[in-house]
């Protein structure tokens, strides 16, 4: 299948006139969803390849890029949580989806939190990939909380490329209204949670606290020993894949 002309690259009117690149393949219910992490977007190795095996399933994937991000419209340095949140939910309304499991990258771990709050008919299921909620409280040091308090951006050491990562007041504001872990959260399907244990960006044990509070029974956590944050290698890719697959029979 020509994944090109079968999901082609198109721009959807979001919020406030902000221009949402994405990718949508038609197919059956329920569709995936992926939310990918802070700076990404979905031209990465694990969206990519979501796509081709959603293609290969027969199953209906939506791919997007947050404004600020990848191709959509709009400053990074304005994007919140929030924002992006509301973003997801116009884009997957627009497209008519009625069921979906969405699969969070990362920050799109916390962010699928939040969307399921905002669409509880629709979402049937959630998988994250090394899921990183309330990382604006536990992952940021005291003094630059404090920095950001008072206004000023921080930037960090990026490991994965030469320029640093900034975290911006309004979207450190933002996250510190969006905590979830501290308090039950409302959803009862099925999780499926998978995180590295080399993972140097988000300790694997944020997935065992997700995985307390949220209030479903059928909440699974998959350990990988040698895994990083990223879990971009093909032997990651292809317990994501797996675990969407039974996550989705489930859902279904």
């Amino acid at each position: 299948m020509d994944i090109e002309a079968a999901a082609p690259l198109a721009w959807f009117d979001g919020p406030d006139g902000r221009k949402i690149a994405h990718r949508f393949l038609p197919g059956m219910a329920p569709a995936v969803v992926f939310l990918p992490g802070y700076k990404s977007d979905m031209s990465g190795g694990k969206a990519q390849a979501l796509l081709r095996w959603a293609a290969a399933q027969g199953r209906a994937c939506l791919l997007l890029d947050y404004s600020g991000c990848g191709q959509s419209s709009g400053d990074f340095s304005n994007g919140t949580l929030s924002r992006w949140r509301d973003e997801v939910v116009a884009l997957i309304r627009a497209k008519g989806i009625s069921r979906a499991v969405l699969c969070g990258s990362s920050m799109g771990g916390w962010l699928m939190l939040l969307v399921v709050e905002a669409l509880p008919d629709v979402v049937a299921g959630l998988a994250g990939l090394a899921p990183a909620p309330d990382f604006t409280d536990w992952g940021i040091a005291p003094g630059d909380a404090a920095a950001l308090c008072a206004g000023q951006i921080v930037w960090a050491e990026n490991p994965y490329g030469p320029e640093p990562t900034p975290t911006y007041p309004g979207f450190w504001a933002d996250g510190q209204k969006q905590l979830r872990l501290g308090g039950e959260i409302a959803f009862s399907g099925p999780v499926r949670l998978i995180h590295g244990q080399a993972d140097g960006d988000v300790p694997w044990e944020i997935s065992l606290r997700l995985a307390r509070a949220l209030r479903s029974s059928d909440v699974q956590v998959h350990l990988i020993k040698d895994g990083d944050h990223r879990l971009s290698r093909q032997g990651d890719i292809a317990v994501l894949l797996a675990t969407l697959g039974e996550l989705l029979a489930l859902a279904g």
